[in-house]
């Protein structure tokens, strides 16, 4: 593709594209969300030792809940698509869209930090285990679901203003996400 066409390509995924694209970001957010909350069920609903609750894809392939680079590549595309499908929400939305945005700014720094203590091999203050600040107050699979939720509901809430619009926030939107107003 040429480097031309990229921001054409941005540009669609902000009007004509947006819902799709949107659409598509969300399934991404829930099925992360599917893992976050089954490794939850098999901790707190079944006893498993946190080493074995994986997760659904961790079962078969259990190298990937211990991957700091699946987790960081996520945190990476949360952001990303955050800050890719931002330009068509206005007023209210645009508002929500932003704190979710930032929530995920520190989310991504957390895993980044996670990252590099893997690849160097030096864990913060010593730990056994690549550590973020926040985890040194809470529990890794807690403290990620709590990131999770605080990303999530913002975004959610931005979601559901972006469709019903008011009368001066459809005026200057650039995609037809919201229906059209009836009568």
């Amino acid at each position: 593709m040429a480097t031309h066409s990229i921001p054409r390509v941005l540009a669609g995924l902000n009007d004509r594209h947006h819902r799709t694209a949107l659409g598509v970001y969300l399934v991404i957010v829930v099925a992360h969300w599917a893992e976050h909350l089954v490794q939850a069920f098999q901790i707190y609903a079944l006893g498993w030792p946190v080493h074995e609750a994986r997760g659904v894809l961790g079962i078969p392939f259990p190298w990937l809940v211990h991957s700091e680079w699946l987790h960081y590549g996520y945190a990476l595309l949360m952001l990303i698509g955050l800050v890719i499908l931002r330009p068509a929400f206005t007023g209210r939305a645009r508002t929500w869209w932003n704190i979710s945005l930032g929530l995920q700014v520190w989310h991504h720094f957390e895993h980044l930090l996670l990252l590099c203590q893997a690849l160097v091999g030096m864990n913060l203050l010593g730990r056994p285990a690549p550590t973020s600040l926040i985890q040194l107050v809470v529990p890794r699979v807690e403290l990620h679901l709590f990131y999770n939720g605080l990303v999530f509901i913002p975004m959610v809430v931005a979601m559901l203003l972006h469709r019903r619009p008011s009368p001066q926030e459809r005026a200057i939107m650039t995609c037809t996400c919201a229906p059209a107003p009836v009568g």
